[in-house]
Formats: C-alpha cells, structure tokens, sequence
C-alpha cells in the first residue's frame, strides 16, 4: 500500500464520523437519499406490479417475474426483471454499504485524489454492477426452472422439497468461516480499502467491483433465502435488509448471522418434511 494512501486512511479514519451537517458532507448524504428514496420507490412499485402468480402442482405459486407472457421476448422480461432487482439491491444494500462510501471520499480527499466525488460514485456503480450480474444469473436460473417446470408436472412436484434443501444450504453457509471471513471483510472498511485501494476513476470502479465480489460471497445465501420466500415479498425484503444491515453494523453482527443460519435451516427442514 502507497504511503500517500495509509497516511490519507489513517487521516480518514482518525477524524472520526463526520459531522451530520457540514457542506462537505451533506450534498452527498443527500445524493445518496435521493438515489436511495428513488430505488425504494421503484421497488415499491416492482412489488405491486408483479405480485400474484400462478397456482402450480405440488401446492405452490410461480411468481409472475420467473413467467414470460406469450408473445412476450424474453430479452424484455429480462429487462424489466433486471430494472426491478437493481432498485431492490440499491434499496437493501445502500445503507449498509454507505460506510464503506463514506469511508472511500474522506480518503480520496485526503489522498488528493482528483474529483473524489465522482470517484465515489464510481466505486458506487462498480458495487451495484456485481449485483446486477447476480440477478441476471438468477433469472436466467429461474426463467430456466420456470419453463421445465410448466412442461413437467412431476418437476413442479420437487419444487418445494427442493425449495426446503435450499434453507438448508442456505443456512448451513451462515455458520461456515468463508461466510465470516467475508462478514469480517464487509465489516471493516478501512482494512479493506487498505489492500484494495487504487489511485484514478479505474481504480474506484476496481475497488467497488471487489466489494461487490466481497459482499455477494457473504449475502449470496441471504439472497437466496428471500427467493425461496418471495423475491419480490416486501415483507421478507424488508427483512432480508435488516439482517443484512444488522450483520455488517451491528456489533452482534456475526452472532446474527450464525442465529439466522439456524433459523433457515429448521424452515428448510419443516418445509421439506411438509413437501415430502
């Protein structure tokens, strides 16, 4: 690591939590509210518009967003299905992802680092975008189950005994150590912009893109969790993020990991000894 940016992280991080209210950092606190309030919205209106689904064998509803409707490209499913889970993803992760933001343009600006605010926001995008590349594999993955299980009823039968394995696996990656690795990651910023930091607007879209990596490694199961519940359930959203949040923020946060990994795996369990 540069002298330049260990001095400019030890700066950053010694000044402490800014104050709430100082020029400096309330246009980008209120930038991130505005990008913030906009993506709950356009969840907001995601959750209602693809809500109800269809009654399947094996006593369970394919949501709307895994169905293309006939005459429908699936390009274009794609499409609205993507815009729906990037809104969602800035939504949930935004909060819990703003220390790490904040953290980057104190340092940058410390460092000298030319524009820092845009630099910021790249590092923001580079984030968001490995996000977007999860929930395009996880269409991808859905549009597939969805079709073969309309053509087979006895497929449609395995999808909730496989929807409880899916708990299971889920909540057996909460308690392992890569997830805690990767929590410990997530949770301290100034450790990881010490390995990952890299001078220019590039190395801001490098560093948000390695977050990203960091942060799906540690929430992939989490993710997956709320879509065996209901991707687009604001209930189990809502919750999903608060468990996210709590995991990273929270001093507790690894012990709320370890407790919600339980919990996946005793509704895995019941789910499919129910399915079964």
């Amino acid at each position: 690591m540069h002298e330049e940016t260990h001095s400019g992280l030890l700066l950053a991080a010694e000044a402490g939590p800014p104050p709430a209210f100082t020029r400096d950092e309330l246009w980008p606190r209120v930038f991130a509210t505005g990008i913030f309030t906009a993506a709950a919205a356009l969840t907001w209106r995601g959750v209602r518009s693809m809500s109800g689904g269809m009654p399947m064998p094996g006593g369970w509803t394919m949501p709307m967003m895994w169905m293309v409707m006939p005459g429908e490209a699936p390009w274009n499913a794609a499409w609205m299905f993507l815009l729906m889970w990037q809104a969602m993803m800035i939504a949930m992760m935004l909060p819990s992802t703003w220390p790490m933001l904040s953290l980057y343009r104190r340092t940058a600006q410390h460092t000298a680092t030319r524009r820092a605010g845009l630099a910021t926001f790249l590092a923001g995008a580079g984030y968001f975008a490995v996000w977007l590349a999860f929930g395009a594999v996880a269409f991808a993955l859905g549009l597939e189950l969805s079709r073969l299980a309309m053509q087979s009823d006895r497929l449609s039968q395995w999808i909730p005994p496989t929807a409880g394995l899916a708990l299971i696996v889920a909540g057996i990656y909460q308690l392992t150590p890569l997830k805690q690795a990767c929590l410990r990651h997530c949770r301290d910023p100034i450790l990881f912009l010490g390995h990952a930091w890299r001078p220019s607007f590039a190395g801001a879209l490098r560093v948000g893109i390695h977050h990203g990596a960091y942060c799906a490694a540690c929430c992939w199961a989490l993710m997956l969790i709320q879509m065996v519940l209901g991707v687009m359930n604001l209930g189990v959203m809502i919750a999903v993020a608060a468990v996210i949040a709590g995991e990273k923020l929270w001093k507790r946060g690894p012990l709320l990991a370890r407790a919600t990994g339980i919990a996946a795996i005793a509704a895995g369990a019941v789910l499919l000894a129910r399915s079964l």
